[in-house]
């Protein structure tokens, strides 16, 4: 087979991915808790009863395959649009289609719209009618949580369907049938390692799209054989695919945030640094992640060991000024010291202590001897005379700080944690309630 065979025949005109797309529900790979035989999806396309509906899952696990399955079994129009390119004009013109077909030749309209995440307010109202009254039967598909993403209005009247990620026993069964397939990779007389197509289907993250991206290039990429047939090798497999842009949707990005917050407060140091990195590869701003370890230090930290909050700012300060590759040095660092430092909230505590006693009790009468007397007419000299100097009395003396009405209030509380107990330990010494 030469260059111009393969600009002329099917094999050379399509990505491995569309070739390989299945026709029919039993040759789709994965989602079985969605497609099994006797689920509530699989009857309705069998049946032709499908509904509105949302297929939401991430990047080439069979959302948009799934839909154009839907397309083939049903005997009704199938529309397709993308909501980033389509505006309300298109939508309108679908359901005026929608609405001559059903009365004119009464089939039904599906109208599948990819990204539906991407549609506004306006673009939604505009098609919320036509679903309400069953003139189209509505098939979104997105990466986003369409809870969170998409009109309630719409969301509320479609059954939403969550897709995983497929496993990599699922792309590796996929990828060896491509090879074989007389719609796939046939043609070639490919064959490929087995550690080459398991490297494939790992390094895919569960997006079957990526790994038949990448199981293609290494095929057209190796020379032939004297015989033509091509071996595709693990070395030929790693240059392939490379690795996988380690990408992920709004929620996604906060899981792994959140998880990140948890591993430091839970004093695991692998993990947060895992969570770390596994965001910086996704494309979030290292700089996120090093204000959120300064207010950890903070927060979980506190006075158990108030270095950790120097050693957050320092790590911070540090990227600010040298940047990457080597300011992730003291960002793991500071994450591996606010994981190990002692653990305590009792700052946190006492900041909502004396949040809520400043809005709900607001006693401005502040004890006269604190008061302002830079002008010297506003207290009297025995009022004057009534502040006592700490440094006067070895740096610390008793007297009334807080107003009348909430004397002997205590908002912190030091723990049994690190440097806590030296704190407790100095204000027993000082008779101070704790």
């Amino acid at each position: 087979m030469d260059l111009f065979d393969l600009n002329n025949n099917e094999y050379g005109a399509k990505p491995l991915a569309d070739k390989m797309r299945p026709n029919n529900l039993d040759e789709f790979v994965g989602q079985g808790h969605i497609v099994s035989e006797g689920s509530l999806l699989r009857r309705a396309i069998k049946l032709d009863r499908l509904g509105s509906c949302i297929f939401w899952g991430p990047p080439g696990c069979g959302k948009t395959t799934l839909a154009h399955i839907v397309a083939s079994t049903t005997h009704g129009n199938f529309v397709k649009l993308n909501a980033v390119q389509s505006g309300v004009a298109d939508v309108k013109k679908a359901v005026e289609d929608a609405k001559n077909a059903l009365k004119l030749y009464g089939k039904k309209t599906y109208l599948l719209l990819d990204e539906c995440h991407r549609f506004n307010k306006t673009q939604s109202d505009s098609l919320l009618p036509a679903i309400e009254q069953g003139t189209i039967i509505f098939i979104g598909s997105t990466t986003e949580n369409p809870y969170a993403s998409m009109t309630p209005a719409i969301v509320s009247r479609c059954r939403v369907f969550e897709f995983k990620r497929l496993s990599d026993a699922e792309i590796l069964g996929a990828l060896e049938k491509a090879l074989t397939s007389r719609k796939g990779l046939y043609a070639y007389k490919a064959k490929a390692d087995k550690e080459a197509l398991e490297h494939i289907a790992r390094m895919s993250a569960g997006d079957l799209r990526t790994a038949y991206n990448a199981l293609e290039l290494a095929v057209l990429t190796t020379p032939p054989a004297a015989d033509g047939s091509i071996h595709v090798t693990l070395a030929d497999a790693e240059q392939s695919i490379q690795r996988k842009a380690l990408s992920y949707n709004e929620d996604e990005y906060y899981d792994f945030l959140s998880a990140f917050c948890k591993s430091l407060r839970g004093s695991d140091a692998d993990a947060a640094l895992y969570y770390a990195f596994r965001l910086i590869e996704g494309g979030c701003d290292p700089l996120i992640i090093l204000r959120r370890l300064v207010v950890h230090a903070s927060e979980d930290v506190g006075m158990a060991d108030p270095n950790a909050l120097v050693v957050a700012v320092s790590a911070l300060t540090a990227f600010e000024r040298i940047g990457a590759p080597e300011g992730f040095i003291p960002m793991s660092n500071a994450i591996v010291y606010v994981c190990e430092a002692e653990k305590s909230n009792s700052v946190v505590l006492a900041m909502g202590a004396a949040q809520r006693a400043a809005r709900e009790v607001r006693d401005d009468n502040i004890p006269p001897y604190l008061k302002d007397n830079s002008y010297g007419d506003r207290l009297t000299k025995s009022q004057s005379k009534n502040y006592k100097y700490p440094h006067d009395y070895g740096g610390w003396v008793e007297q009334q700080y807080l107003p009348d009405s909430l004397k002997g209030s205590v908002f912190y509380v030091p723990k049994e944690n690190g440097f806590e107990k030296t704190v407790k330990e100095i204000r027993k010494r000082k008779g101070k309630k704790s």
